[in-house]
């Protein structure tokens, strides 16, 4: 990545990318959420037998399982937006810090994804890892886990 431009359009791709990832998190999360919640729903009959209310309640409890995720993923799209993704020097938040060969983007934790043909991983500020190499620049280098890091560049 050579040029200011080159490097902003990078990093405006995996910001994209990981905002549209965890909304899709969020999606499915909610239509699950949902679809258990349609099925706790008694219908208009005046008696239900025990298995109804049985079968309702067990429903009930899968939704309710299922808005801790959904309350896990508006938090994290919540956090994407609000970041600050502009280029910088710094290991920050909304940094791209590249380590080992590695680049991860520091906002959210997610699993692996790939833009440009590049797998990146988001990161945490809570995590561990980003604690260590805060603030740091490339070149620096930091420990974690008994492991000494070097950053090798950070958009």
């Amino acid at each position: 990545m050579s040029t200011k431009e080159d490097r902003a359009a990078l990093k405006q791709a995996v910001h994209d990318k990981l905002l549209s990832l965890e909304e899709a998190e969020l999606a499915a999360a909610i239509a699950h959420y949902r679809a258990y919640m349609a099925d706790s729903r008694l219908d208009g009959r005046e008696v239900h037998d025990k298995d109804d209310m049985v079968g309702s309640r067990e429903n009930a409890d899968l939704a309710a399982a299922f808005d801790a995720p959904v309350q896990a993923h508006h938090a994290k799209v919540d956090a994407i937006e609000n970041t600050d993704f502009a280029l910088t020097d710094t290991v920050e938040p909304g940094a791209l810090v590249v380590l080992q060969n590695r680049s991860f983007i520091v906002c959210v934790s997610t699993a692996r994804f790939e833009v440009n043909g590049t797998a990146y991983m988001g990161i945490s500020p809570q995590s561990p890892i980003y604690q260590a190499m805060a603030g740091l620049k490339a070149g620096e280098s930091f420990e974690h886990n008994g492991i000494s890091f070097e950053i090798e560049d950070v958009l």
